[in-house]
């Protein structure tokens, strides 16, 4: 199976470099915007009346007059432009297949990157921590070398950020993916624990680095407010702004990815509460004729849902996952916070604290997030499916729980030949035969 994936590292251009970086930058952006413009010109002048649009291939062939006309745009490299409109192209395919909105101009300043094909790019290394890439007209760049790279690659892109030049790789590569039969593991995402799981531990969560680097950024803000607009002392702090923002990320980033691979590797099954992370961070303010209610208390619950990145979380667990063989399932979460994991019984009042599950019938007591964890577990792994727990609130009795909730033995009655299905009474003395299925431990006896 041939799957995609990117490596990503830290240039260390030198200034010329770094120039011609900019260059290409400013020179994709301009050619992206003017082929937006000539897109959206002819829809409204030509188009609706000869039913005729402009592709990418007409567009690449009036690239190319244009760079015989203006120098500074054939200063560029022909691909980088070119992948620019291919970009174009695939955001218009995009917008009429639904998957995204009309495309917009570039602006200067934001997502600022331009990309290469993979054969115009070759690399070497120089030593452990060292290597050198070529680039189209631009030379030989250092980067850091932080790990391998394969041979054959697919395109290459030079981006800027907060924290300086990068350059990603993507490839290709053929991989051999075996099913993965590990255990299972049910993963609750939090606010005071970040990842609970089912078998009583936590994850790590950087919190003290963040909020280390989170309180730097307010200050530095503070700093950037009383600057004078347009001067120099305003660029540079606004840079430092920017800086601590994208090493929080980074950090955040790390950690996703280090905990995700742990989980792919170590267990077959991974179960995990389907959360719309952009609902549940969605302002509460309102309008002026219905204004929201405990908006500072929901802001504050926003900012630690993101800077938790339970999203980004579920977008590497998922991905990483498949490429280790083992399977994602995804339980609805209604209830999974308010259900003893003991007992099945469903009441708001067994959660005694933030961090405390109590339940006011059996007794059981536990971490409150790892009780949740068990459930999400019990919801994704029980034989009758991933259904919903639509159980009423404030169940009387554990003996209403529902018999699939323990991974009891169930018995299955197997009928003979030509007999009528839909018999009633005791099959006591016919001769049936009984299968028992232990759940629990995956045999048929």
């Amino acid at each position: 199976m041939r799957i995609s994936r990117g490596h990503k590292f830290k240039l260390d251009p030198t200034d010329a470099q770094a120039e011609a970086f900019a260059r290409n930058v400013g020179v994709c952006r301009v050619v992206y915007n003017l082929a937006l413009e000539q897109r959206r010109d002819h829809y409204r002048q030509f188009r609706r009346a000869t039913g005729y649009g402009i592709s990418f291939a007409s567009q690449c062939r009036e690239l190319t007059e244009l760079r015989a006309d203006v120098e500074w745009i054939a200063d560029g490299s022909l691909t980088a432009q070119q992948q620019a409109l291919r970009d174009l192209a695939a955001a218009y395919s995009n917008f009429f297949s639904g998957r995204a909105e009309y495309p917009t101009f570039r602006r200067k300043g934001v997502n600022e990157s331009f990309r290469f094909q993979g054969r115009e790019v070759t690399f070497r290394r120089l030593n452990k921590s060292w290597g050198l890439v070529k680039l189209p007209k631009i030379g030989e760049v250092r980067f850091r070398w932080t790990r391998d790279i394969p041979s054959k690659l697919k395109n290459a892109t030079i981006s800027l950020n907060p924290l300086g030049w990068h350059i990603s790789f993507s490839t290709e590569v053929e991989v051999e993916i075996g099913r993965n039969f590990g255990p299972a593991v049910g993963v609750d995402r939090g606010i005071v624990e970040a990842v609970a799981y089912s078998d009583g531990t936590f994850a790590d969560f950087p919190k003290a680095r963040i909020k280390g680097l989170d309180k730097k950024a307010r200050r530095a803000a503070r700093a950037l407010s009383r600057c004078r607009k347009g001067s120099n002392r305003r660029k540079v702090a606004k840079a430092r702004v920017a800086a601590l923002r994208a090493k929080a990320a980074r950090v955040r980033k790390h950690f996703h990815h280090v905990e995700t691979a742990r989980l792919a590797r170590k267990f077959g099954v991974v179960c995990i509460e389907a959360l719309k992370t952009r609902d549940m961070t969605a302002s509460a303010k309102g309008t002026v004729a219905e204004p929201g209610r405990n908006v500072r208390q929901k802001a504050g619950l926003n900012r630690a849902i993101l800077e938790r990145g339970w999203h980004q979380f579920e977008t590497f667990l998922s991905y990483k996952i498949a490429a280790n063989g083992g399977t994602l399932i995804k339980v609805p979460a209604a209830y999974t916070s308010q259900t003893c994991s003991g007992c099945g019984s469903i009441s708001k009042h067994h959660r005694k604290s933030q961090a405390v599950f109590e339940c006011s019938d059996c007794g059981h007591s536990a971490n409150a997030d790892t009780n949740a964890a068990i459930n999400i577990l019990r919801a994704g792994t029980r034989p009758s499916g991933r259904e919903p727990v639509t159980a009423p609130m404030n169940r009387k009795s554990p003996l209403e729980a529902p018999a699939s909730w323990p991974d009891a033995r169930q018995e299955i009655t197997v009928l003979q030949v030509g007999e009528d299905v839909n018999r009633k009474g005791s099959s006591e003395g016919d001769g049936s035969a009984t299968i028992t299925s232990d759940n629990s431990k995956g045999r048929v006896e």
